[in-house]
C-alpha cells in the first residue's frame, strides 16, 4: 500500500492562483489608495486673472486659493509658459479668516519695486523662493514683466499657471492695454 499524500497537482495550481490573484489585488488595492490620497488632498483654485501692458513693460495678476485640505508649496508661477523669475513676484497673503473678494488693479510696472510694494492698500512681499500656502489660504499675486508679452499681445489669450509639488494648475485671460485711453 502506497500511504503517500498530497495535492493533487490540480488544488495545487487553484491555489497558486488564488495567491497570485490576491496578492494583484492588494498592490493595486494599495496603489489606488496612494494615488487618490495625494490628489483629493490637493485643490487649487485660480481666478481673477489679469495681464497688463503698455509701453513700460507688462504686469500679471491673480488669486491663488488653496481649497484642498492639507497645506501646499508653490514651486512656479508661469506667463504664456515661461517661468517668471522669484524676484518679479510680489505677493499678498491674506489673512486667515478673511477673503478678497474684488478683483485685482492695474498696477504700473515702474511701481514693483523694492521689497515691499504698497498697491491698494495691502503690503505686497517680494517672493524669494517657493510659496507656502495654507489649507484655505489665498494669496494675490502680480508678476512684473513677463519676458514673452509685448503690446503687440494686446487682445491675445495667454495662459497663467501655478505649478504644485503635485500638479499644475492653469488659467487662461486676455491681455489688455494697461493705458488709461
Amino acid at each position: 500500500m502506497n500511504r503517500n499524500r498530497g495535492l493533487s497537482e490540480v488544488v495545487s495550481t487553484l491555489i497558486l492562483l488564488v495567491v497570485a490573484v490576491l496578492l494583484a489585488a492588494v498592490v493595486a488595492y494599495y496603489a489606488t489608495n496612494v494615488t487618490m490620497t495625494r490628489t483629493n488632498m490637493e485643490e487649487v483654485r485660480l481666478s481673477k486673472q489679469h495681464v497688463w501692458v503698455n509701453s513700460s513693460g507688462a504686469v500679471a495678476a491673480v488669486k491663488v486659493q488653496n481649497l484642498g485640505g492639507r497645506d501646499i508649496l508653490i514651486d512656479k508661477l508661469s506667463v504664456r509658459s515661461v517661468a517668471a523669475d522669484w524676484d518679479q513676484i510680489y505677493y499678498y497673503r491674506v489673512p486667515s479668516g478673511s477673503s478678497v473678494n474684488e478683483d485685482q488693479n492695474i498696477t504700473s510696472y515702474a511701481s514693483l519695486t523694492g521689497a515691499v510694494v504698497l498697491i491698494d492698500g495691502r503690503n505686497y512681499t517680494q517672493a524669494t523662493s517657493d510659496m507656502p500656502l495654507i489649507s484655505g489660504g489665498e494669496l494675490l499675486v502680480y508678476v512684473k514683466g513677463p519676458h514673452n508679452i509685448h503690446m503687440d499681445d494686446i487682445g491675445t489669450t495667454v495662459a497663467l499657471s501655478v505649478t504644485t509639488n503635485n500638479a499644475q494648475y492653469i488659467t487662461e485671460c486676455n491681455v489688455k492695454s494697461a493705458s488709461s485711453q
